[in-house]
């Protein structure tokens, strides 16, 4: 067996996302499991290097998971020839220009997004990348869920027919921070610091209508801050200036139409934090992080309006389970695992720093829609 060492720079794995689901439950998993198999007795093990500002909270996270190296200093962790990918999950406001940097040092990199603060940060950034020759990856974890996953079976044996529209539902209450901590950081509701729920989630909701429906062709969004006083880590108030809750209708090539409603104000009354119903003329699902209903147009009941009888229809008991069929690993780490295999053996991979453009392009294009109050056309990007 020969075993090749990958060396990682991992910068922002000190905060929520960054450690959770990237340092532990993926290149920390995969060093757990032995290393990631390349076939024909070849194995590859990650080797993270962490990086970040704070290095008592670097030092402290090494300790704990028995790492040796990190670093409070980007520049000379990109100068290290021996380092072969640079990872970012840094705020926002952050990004752009320490991936700028990791690709001028000629490191692959890969990254949370959005990937810059605006559309053409994100255009020059994918085709800076392109043009030195290095090998980039955005961060599209929704694709790689349980849910979608079946979903996008269902798709591809044709269960949907012709499909006509799709509704999203996503979101929870984010406590205010005063008589309970929020579950997310205060950065997040300060659009001076990247925050917003638009720039957060209608990036993602790009790839998933994206890979799964056909291409955005055109947005109309409703935003708002409902929650206009929040408090932060510290306990001390500060004004919201970013939206917490965003309305939006998408027009898919081909015909059909999404709509997805994101809000960090909500109370949830679903199976999940998030869910898709698609309804096509052969039939309809309800997909969510983990599960995916069907009701198929031969089993599909009929009900009929009268305000003045009780429902007598069990709704939800109407719906088929679809099967796991298979072992769902982490999404994170099984996108991971797709992009060290591109970086080692140049396999496909497309989920590069054009397509993070692209959920950029959107997220800008939701909020000029909602400050103008008209449909936005979408324009396809390209290099």
């Amino acid at each position: 067996m020969t075993r090749r060492t990958v060396r990682i720079a991992m910068n922002g794995v000190t905060g929520r996302m960054g450690h959770r689901q990237h340092l532990v439950r993926s290149i920390l998993a995969l060093r757990d499991q032995g290393g990631l198999d390349l076939g024909n007795g070849d194995v590859l093990w990650p080797e993270p290097v962490l990086v970040g500002r704070r290095e008592h909270a670097l030092r402290a996270l090494a300790e704990r998971h028995g790492l040796t190296e990190w670093s409070t200093d980007l520049d000379a962790v990109l100068a290290d020839d021996s380092i072969e990918i640079y990872f970012d999950a840094q705020v926002t406001s952050a990004r752009a220009d320490a991936l700028t940097k990791a690709v001028h040092a000629g490191k692959h990199v890969y990254t949370e997004k959005p990937t810059a603060a605006d559309f053409a940060g994100a255009l020059a950034l994918a085709r800076l990348a392109t043009g030195k020759g290095v090998k980039h990856g955005v961060v599209q974890d929704k694709l790689f869920l349980p849910g979608l996953r079946k979903l996008k079976r269902l798709i591809d044996g044709g269960f949907f027919g012709e499909i006509l529209s799709v509704r999203g539902e996503f979101g929870y209450w984010v406590f205010e921070g005063d008589w309970q901590e929020a579950q997310r950081p205060s950065w997040n509701y300060r659009a001076e610091d990247g925050g917003g729920i638009v720039v957060d989630m209608f990036p993602h909701w790009e790839y998933v209508l994206h890979e799964l429906f056909g291409r955005v062709t055109s947005v109309s969004a409703e935003v708002a801050t409902h929650v206009p006083r929040r408090w932060d880590e510290r306990g001390e108030a500060y004004e919201a200036t970013a939206d917490d809750a965003a309305y939006g209708v998408f027009r898919l090539e081909g015909g059909a139409v999404a709509q997805i409603n994101s809000s960090w104000a909500v109370r949830v009354h679903r199976d999940e934090l998030v869910e898709f119903q698609v309804d096509g003329t052969e039939g309809s699902a309800v997909a969510g992080l983990r599960d995916c209903r069907v009701q198929h147009r031969s089993a599909t009941p009929k009900p009929v309006w009268n305000p003045d009888l009780p429902v007598t229809h069990p709704f939800r008991d109407q719906w088929q389970e679809v099967p796991d069929n298979t072992e769902f690993d982490n999404g994170f780490k099984a996108q991971w695992e797709l992009f060290l295999r591109h970086v080692v053996l140049d396999e496909p991979y497309h989920w590069d720093l054009l397509a993070g453009a692209r959920g950029v392009q959107l997220a800008e294009l939701g909020l000029r829609s909602a400050a103008e109050g008209r449909r936005l056309d979408v324009p396809e990007v390209t290099l």
